[in-house]
């Protein structure tokens, strides 16, 4: 696609339109394409007006998630938009879910088995329900036999912890596996 010679402003109004839009997260790339500008250029307008809404205080923010963005309203306002749009506030997630999600996080693509044998405990109910509030989804199937399915966290985990991507997670001690497990 031709390049367009766009001032960073209009890059920033490009941006805002095209999230406001979106209502979920837009790829870096395919801002690039659909602004017809480099990707370095639209990173600096994107990190640039999401500075300035920030700093503004503004009702609403822009996250990068991974390698996109994705406007959402500001933690500020929760409550007000929750009492606007007659929404509850997410059930809190309770300590079994906690650790399966920091398994899963951790050390993912992670199993069932994986998850159980660090937890100690049966889980299949927690992965469902963590599959459930769209915190993991299923990243494929291990080649053993059994082909236990592999999960991986979502965007909507990134969000949920503020995390732009799991680089940012803390860093922590992994236990070593002697192997793959089969189910």
């Amino acid at each position: 696609m031709e390049q367009l010679e766009l001032s960073q402003m209009e890059l920033q109004r490009g941006i805002e339109a095209i999230l406001f839009a979106a209502g979920e997260r837009v790829e870096l790339n395919r801002l690039a394409a659909a602004l017809g500008a480099d990707k370095k250029d639209v990173a600096l307008a994107a990190d640039t007006l999401a500075d300035q809404l920030a700093f503004d205080r503004r009702g609403i923010r822009v996250l990068k998630l991974e390698d996109g963005y994705q406007m959402v309203s500001s933690g500020e306002m929760g409550d007000l938009v929750a009492r606007a749009l007659e929404t509850r506030k997410p059930p809190k997630l309770s300590a079994a879910q906690l650790e399966a999600l920091t398994v899963i996080a951790y050390y993912q693509p992670a199993t069932r088995a994986m998850v159980e044998q660090l937890r100690g405990v049966d889980s299949g109910y927690t992965i469902a329900s963590l599959l459930n509030k769209k915190l993991i989804e299923e990243a494929g199937r291990l080649a053993v036999p059994g082909r236990p399915i592999q999960y991986r966290t979502t965007p909507d985990f990134l969000r949920t912890f503020g995390l732009s991507s799991l680089e940012e997670l803390p860093s922590i001690e992994k236990v070593e596996f002697a192997g793959e497990e089969g189910e």
